[in-house]
């Protein structure tokens, strides 16, 4: 019986605060979608862009490293793992500050 009387009461809570939450939600929508982070792999050899929603928007390779794919095999596989390692990079520190945005609004 507390148990329903306290699950009621955090729902009347949020009711109250709906418009509250539906602001905050459009704030954090807002800027995750002008968030734009970059990660890189290789020492930067090749560099990922992605925005807060997690689309890549922007891929960089060293112009070596360009140069080196089109003859050799060895190479093109370096590359194919410096592209994953760092789109996977980008997306980790966008979803960290997705978080810390999303934490920001919760303690406003």
């Amino acid at each position: 019986m507390l148990d329903n009387l306290k699950t009621m009461q955090a729902l009347a809570g949020l009711m109250k605060n709906k418009d509250k939450l539906r602001e905050a939600g459009e704030r954090i929508k807002a800027r995750t979608e002008t968030l734009r982070v970059t990660g890189e792999a290789g020492g930067g050899a090749c560099r990922a862009t992605v925005t807060g929603r997690l689309e890549l928007v922007d891929l960089t390779l060293d112009p070596a490293l360009l140069a080196g794919m089109s003859v050799d095999e060895k190479t093109r596989a370096l590359a194919t793992n410096l592209i994953r390692d760092a789109v996977n990079d980008a997306n980790r520190r966008a979803q960290e500050q997705v978080k810390q945005m999303i934490a920001r609004e919760a303690d406003a």
